[in-house]
This record gives C-alpha cells, sequence and structure tokens, in this order.
C-alpha cells in the first residue's frame, strides 16, 4: 500500500493560487474571482434578453443601479474598462454580452485590453500571439 502522507501537497492551496497574480497581463479566474464579479457577470448575461439590452442602452446608468454592483464596478462599466472588470472578477465569456450589445467583436473588445490598436491585435495574433519572452512571470521579470 502506499503512504497517505505521500499523496499530501507540500504546497497550501493560498500558495498555490498566488502563484496565478505572477503572469503578466493574465488573470485566471478562480472561484475568488468569481465570487467578487457574480453581479457584474449576472448583469452581462442579463444583456442576452433584447428588452434587457434595450433598457441598457436607453440608460446605462440607470440600468446598472438596478444590480448590486459597486460603484467602481458600475464605472468600470460605463467605461467599458475590461481589464478593471477582469479584476473585479468579470468573466471575459459574460462580458462578451457587453461586447456584443456595443456592436463589437469578440477580438475587437479583446484588443483594447492590449496595448495593440484591433489590426495590430489581429495581425499579432494571425502571427501566433504574443510571445512568452518577457510575459512569464512579474515578479521574476522573464
Amino acid at each position: 500500500m502506499s503512504d497517505p502522507k505521500a499523496a499530501r501537497p507540500t504546497q497550501n492551496i493560498h500558495e498555490y493560487l498566488a502563484e496565478f497574480e505572477d503572469i503578466p497581463g493574465t488573470r485566471v479566474y478562480t472561484a475568488a474571482r468569481a465570487r467578487k464579479g457574480y453581479h457584474i457577470n449576472q448583469f452581462a448575461m442579463s444583456l442576452m434578453k433584447p428588452e434587457n439590452r434595450e433598457r441598457f442602452r436607453a440608460d446605462e446608468k440607470a440600468y446598472l443601479d438596478e444590480w448590486d454592483i459597486s460603484d467602481e464596478g458600475k464605472q468600470a462599466l460605463l467605461d467599458r474598462d475590461y481589464n478593471k472588470l477582469l479584476d473585479l472578477g468579470g468573466n471575459v465569456y459574460f462580458l462578451s454580452k457587453l461586447f456584443s450589445t456595443d456592436g463589437l467583436s469578440f477580438a475587437e473588445a479583446v484588443s483594447t485590453m492590449t496595448e495593440y490598436t484591433f489590426p495590430e491585435y489581429r495581425e499579432m495574433m494571425l502571427k501566433g500571439g504574443r510571445s512568452p519572452e518577457g510575459n512569464r512571470s512579474i515578479k521574476g521579470g522573464y
């Protein structure tokens, strides 16, 4: 029989999850982010219904005020600050409902989260994506 102690992880879960924060330009969607962004994501999913999209377009602030979203989150939504929304627990696949409501393609919206214009972003992706060099570790600088 195998030793049950041998199968135990040597790293605690908090240390493991903290490693996700060291990936430059990447926000790993963890359970903590899901909890934090629950209301932002529920708002975004509400935009699947045409009547909700119309209400939102008619008065974005009033529609957002119906949701239990922090003032910071509401401002990020109004500003379409997608990086901030990801930091606040937004899920890019839920936020795509907002992209669509604004008439943006997924790639066009995602390009706003980078330092590239949409044509530059599209070209970079067609060439295989961003280089991993310099994009592996924030702390390590590599």
